[in-house]
């Protein structure tokens, strides 16, 4: 993990699980994680969302990155790991939580990943997506704007759906 920037992975009771590295020198892969570790069993941040949510409601981003962001700016948040959601993942969320609010990239595998992902997760949860504008992520959204899509009110950040 040398040259990376580490961030700590836990499952759903906090317990840490795995490390993941972000290269910060542009390096490729950009991520590393530990041999063995199936990102597609866990969702980044889970133990923390589901603390003290009286609503039971969740943001669902991509990145670990997003997810900080979300999270610092005051809302519930996990991360995917990536723009796929797997069976285990869908049912952590199902499990948790009674409705998700879609924040992924905006940009062609964000807005597939919403088209693939928002029939899913209607079957079991509440589900509405902020449709990010092209090429923004959650992470680069001032605390303002952020909190603007969390009310369905997001002006030049893209639409909500």
């Amino acid at each position: 993990m040398a040259g990376r920037v580490v961030i700590p992975i836990h499952n759903e009771r906090g317990e840490l699980v795995a490390y993941a590295g972000r290269s910060i020198d542009g390096s490729e892969p950009r991520y590393r994680v530990a041999a063995g570790f199936h990102k597609s069993a866990l969702l980044f941040n889970l133990h923390r969302a589901v603390e003290g949510d009286a609503e039971r409601s969740v943001v669902v981003v991509e990145g670990f990155f997003d997810c900080l962001k979300v999270t610092q700016a005051g809302f519930p948040c996990v991360a995917l790991m990536g723009c796929s959601l797997s069976a285990e993942q869908k049912e952590l969320l199902a499990r948790h939580f009674r409705a998700v609010r879609l924040m992924l990239d905006g940009d062609e595998a964000g807005r597939s990943a919403i088209s693939e992902l928002l029939p899913r997760l209607a079957r079991r949860l509440y589900v509405r997506v902020v449709e990010m504008a092209e090429g923004k992520q959650p992470d680069q959204l001032s605390t303002e704007e952020l909190f603007l899509c969390s009310k369905n009110r997001s002006p030049g950040l893209g639409r909500p759906v």
